[in-house]
């Protein structure tokens, strides 16, 4: 089920999380768990993932991360403020030293013309640091490849929170 290069992702960026001593937690909706799924694959995962939020619905990223209502019903769900505060909302509910928050339009349906299908938008936030944001329009590859390719953006975000050796 998941690619074997992801586990090999994924192994080496628990190391050197786990060398730095730091924690991670995800924040993700339209990737329902998917990379905490990846994380938590590799044995002795449970050393660096903190926790993770699995915040679908809009009343999930308020009640779950915080998100302000307001925020999300003047931007949308599917949105950069949503997205920071998401990944805020996870480092201030849980232990971790590092968040990455997704949140997008895998599709078929739910995309405008404003936000269409494929449209994802990252945050990664750091204790002590900015937060870094990143913006994706995928196009309408079809949902396991939008939500695949988003796994794949964020494991590169966590990747670039800290130096791999």
């Amino acid at each position: 089920m998941i690619p074997l290069d992801w586990k090999d992702r994924a192994a080496a960026l628990l190391k050197a999380y786990e060398k730095e001593g730091l924690m991670i937690a995800t924040a993700e909706s339209c990737t329902g768990g998917l990379v905490a799924g990846l994380l938590t694959e590799i044995a002795g995962s449970s050393k660096v993932v903190e926790r993770g939020f699995v915040t679908y619905s809009n009343e999930a990223k308020t009640e779950l991360l915080g998100v302000p209502a307001e925020l999300i019903a003047q931007h949308g769900a599917v949105s950069e403020p949503v997205a920071r505060a998401m990944a805020e909302g996870a480092l201030k509910h849980s232990k971790a030293d590092v968040a990455v928050a997704i949140t997008g339009i895998a599709g078929p349906t739910g995309g405008t013309a404003t936000k269409p299908v494929g449209l994802v938008h990252f945050a990664l936030a750091k204790k002590d640091d900015k937060i870094k944001v990143l913006m994706r329009h995928y196009g309408d590859i079809g949902r396991e490849s939008v939500r695949r390719s988003a796994v794949s953006d964020a494991l590169m975000l966590l990747e670039g929170a800290i130096t791999l050796n």
